[in-house]
């Protein structure tokens, strides 16, 4: 049987016009910017500025083939990773808040960003990878759109805190291949509190059906490489602050049994973490042990198995 050669999602779009199309549309959102569901409703493109901090260009931090990503996405090449500078979510803890919460990187047009991801192909990356895209879909789908014209042709994946906005998600559908939302949260009040983030599970359940919808369970090809799906990742917090048990059975009663998860164990206090006393610990082995047989009792086939971080095999 001969197997059909991958093509990413995109490509469909760009030969109909509907990628242009759907770009422009995007663009209207920055005028009075909903782009995500704080909905600032700031004139992004006139220069104002709301919590993202991030006006009409995006700003990115640092590019290139990360090989510290799953295995279905770093494969033995690295995934084509892009890391852009501020988020939508201001996590008191999280461990890359030298970029998440601050404006270091360089200011790029769409089209310096389109080179960046044909840089990343022609390295050899298995697909590109952006981080902390929330903020910024209009600009990824311009240069995405410039960078289809000019021949890419590797996997899209849209790596997220999970805080997005439905008519965001609906403008992507057929443009990303792969979602890799975070699922940080189970309680509103705790996200609030160290998230500073309003119904945070509300619309991040939200996001993470609409994302499974478009692309489905996660699709690894022969060769080990995610090529269409959905991968979730839900960082284990101390003392059970992310709610870890509600997480696992939301995936496998209302997504599926069959959702690809990345049960995290790597925390360790950074940032801001030292002001809550109930942070300022990293997680314990029995933690972490709990956390993987919730997910099993939950019904979830299919764990992240890479040796893990802190505690080694499963």
């Amino acid at each position: 049987m001969t197997v059909a050669p991958f093509e990413p999602a995109y490509l469909a779009l760009l030969r109909s016009g509907e990628l242009a199309r759907r770009v422009a549309e995007a663009y209207e959102h920055l005028a009075a910017c909903d782009v995500c569901p704080r909905g600032c409703l700031v004139d992004r493109r006139a220069g104002e500025l709301g919590v993202c901090k991030t006006g009409e260009r995006a700003r990115v931090s640092s590019f290139g083939a990360h090989l510290g990503e799953e295995d279905p996405l770093r494969g033995w090449r690295g995934s084509g990773t892009i890391f852009f500078s501020r988020c939508n979510l201001h996590c008191q803890y999280c461990q890359n808040y030298d970029i998440s919460q601050t404006d270091v990187g360089d200011e790029v047009e769409p089209e310096r960003l389109a080179a960046i991801m044909l840089a990343l192909q022609e390295a050899g990356c298995h697909n590109i990878n952006f981080v902390s895209p929330t903020h910024i879909v209009p600009q990824i789908m311009a240069a995405v759109l410039i960078a289809a014209q000019a021949g890419l042709g590797l996997p899209l994946v849209y790596n997220s805190g999970g805080y997005d906005a439905l008519a965001m998600l609906q403008l992507l559908d057929g443009v990303i291949d792969i979602y890799m939302p975070d699922m940080k949260y189970a309680d509103p009040a705790i996200a609030q509190r160290y998230s500073k983030v309003p119904r945070y599970p509300e619309v991040n359940q939200a996001a993470v059906r609409e994302m499974h919808r478009q692309v489905g369970d996660l699709r690894i090809d022969p060769d080990g490489l995610a090529t269409r799906g959905l991968l979730v990742r839900h960082l284990v917090l101390p003392g059970g602050l992310a709610g870890t048990p509600d997480v696992v059975r939301f995936l496998a009663d209302e997504i599926s049994p069959d959702t690809y998860l990345n049960l995290m164990d790597q925390y360790r206090p950074a940032y801001r973490a030292a002001a809550y006393p109930e942070l300022n610990r990293p997680i314990t082995r029995a933690e972490y042990q709990a956390a993987v047989k919730m997910a099993l009792d939950a019904g979830l086939r299919r764990l992240d198995e890479r040796r893990r971080g802190l505690w080694g095999d499963w």
